[in-house]
């Protein structure tokens, strides 16, 4: 299975998606914390369509159920979310990724997931709670000490500047969210975080 080295995540209410797919990106995550469970459904299907349209992963954030309903690629969970080996119960040939803040964290969800999102690099205002900053040192303290073969995307606060330096700790690839979101020009941005992950 191959884990795209650039993820996006986003809420799915704005148009954002459909100019990071037409920048490149293959990835999306949706992500949707409050709402009405019909309400992220009819967000979840139009941005499903969307990835299908583009031959792009998409991925739906906590919820396990709603991903088996619709046929989505597969679920991310975050700490608080649904246990992931009962998810892989659930979803049993779909993409389980993993939220983690520590080596332990790892340990704990390397049997069960596909990837692992490691995090958070920097400060990041998209999470209400935040796990504790890790940084390049934490990163290449955790990476140092890990010999597994589950891929591990950093998260948290990245932007495009900081892609060759999170490359070089041992990550496989990086979620981004705001960095695109917040950009003037999101196409363009998707394109440098494309163009810096490919010379690595």
């Amino acid at each position: 299975m191959n884990i795209s080295k650039l993820q996006y995540i986003s809420d799915g209410i704005n148009d954002d998606i459909k100019e990071v797919l037409d920048a490149g990106c293959k990835w999306i995550q949706l992500r949707i914390k409050e709402g009405e469970l019909q309400f992220i459904e009819k967000i979840a299907i139009k941005v499903q369509t969307w990835c299908k349209n583009y031959d792009a992963v998409f991925i739906i954030n906590d919820y396990v159920e709603l991903a088996k309903d619709i046929n989505a690629d597969g679920v991310h969970l975050g700490k608080t979310d649904m246990n992931v080996t009962e998810a892989r119960n659930i979803l049993s040939d779909k993409i389980i990724g993993g939220t983690a803040n520590t080596l332990e964290d790892i340990l704990e969800l390397k049997k069960a997931v596909d990837y692992i999102g490691l995090g958070p690099f920097k400060f990041t205002k998209t999470k209400e709670k935040i796990s504790p900053i890790l940084g390049l040192y934490g990163y290449r303290n955790i990476l140092d000490n890990l010999n597994i073969n589950v891929p591990i995307i950093a998260i948290g606060g990245i932007d495009s500047k900081d892609v060759v330096q999170l490359i070089a700790t041992g990550i496989s690839g990086i979620a981004v969210s705001s960095s695109i979101y917040n950009s003037n020009n999101r196409e363009e941005k998707v394109k440098e975080f494309l163009h810096y992950l490919s010379t690595v």
